[in-house]
């Protein structure tokens, strides 16, 4: 998009036939125009490529697991054996190891949040599709809501108003003077920034990733050209998106791992005062 809005497929480095800056990308690669509108209830609503990413995600981890576990055998094998090693993940390595013995009932929260982040993510690199959608803003800042108004009630529900309050702004073994200071600046931490920092965590880490590897795929196209330097850059440029591609694989995954473990840490918090 970026190309053709720069000089379209005939813009070289050093192209004596249609001479032009290198096209960088910009924030106009993460908006889309609308596919279809539908009018719904005097409200227009429009969807467009993200809004068909993420049903064609949603479809993808319920049509997966459902099938993995739709004859279930005590011995697992193929799709059954790999669901079942994503839910033991979950289970013994956050749900378990996070919140303790009161952490098999959040398993299945935890889960859709980790196999959806995780496919949202890995759309960026797949091909058709090629974008991330937890690059646009909302998304992250979706789920990190649904986790605010998940672990605050649940906080106050379990130790009550009062004493789940007081544990957050006032922690134990700290001189009293210092809660002048510390309460508001807990306060301020767990009410107003964590949820933010839960969600630009994600959102900023595949924006970068993305607009990387736009980047240099562009750039390997924009320079090729018969001279040596625009060879070498081409290749070059080239070679970089296929390693931060690779790299990108890895970040995925881990940004799915940090912002499901976070979850858990939020509940596990808001379940067991601290003392």
């Amino acid at each position: 998009m970026s190309l053709m809005a720069a000089g379209g497929l005939n813009c070289h480095f050093e192209s004596a036939d249609n001479p032009c800056g290198f096209p960088a990308p910009g924030a106009g690669i993460f908006f889309f125009d609308d596919l279809v509108r539908l009018e719904i209830g005097g409200t227009t609503v429009g969807i467009n490529k993200v809004t068909l990413l993420v049903v064609v995600a949603v479809i993808l981890v319920l049509g997966f697991f459902l099938y993995a576990f739709r004859r279930p055998q005590v011995v697992p094998r193929g799709s059954q054996n790999v669901g079942e090693v994503g839910y033991l993940f979950i289970r013994d390595g956050i749900a378990r190891d996070v919140i303790g013995k009161e952490g098999d009932k959040f398993v299945p929260f935890l889960f859709s949040f980790f196999f959806l982040v995780w496919i949202f993510n890995f759309l960026g690199i797949v091909p058709f599709a090629q974008f991330p959608i937890t690059s646009v803003f909302a998304i992250p800042v979706a789920f990190a809501l649904i986790v605010y108004f998940t672990w605050v009630p649940l906080g106050v529900y379990r130790q009550g108003f009062g004493g789940f309050f007081k544990g957050m702004l006032f922690p134990p073994g700290v001189p009293k003077p210092m809660y002048v200071l510390l309460a508001p600046i807990e306060f301020i931490s767990n009410i107003i920034v964590r949820p933010f920092t839960h969600a630009v965590r994600l959102f900023a880490n595949m924006f970068a990733g993305h607009l990387l590897i736009a980047t240099f795929s562009i750039a390997a196209f924009y320079l090729l050209s018969f001279t040596v330097i625009g060879l070498l850059g081409a290749v070059a440029s080239f070679a970089m998106a296929v390693a931060l591609t690779a790299f990108e694989i890895l970040i995925q995954a881990l940004q799915a791992y940090i912002f499901t473990l976070l979850t858990a840490v939020y509940i596990s918090g808001a379940l067991h005062a601290e003392h």
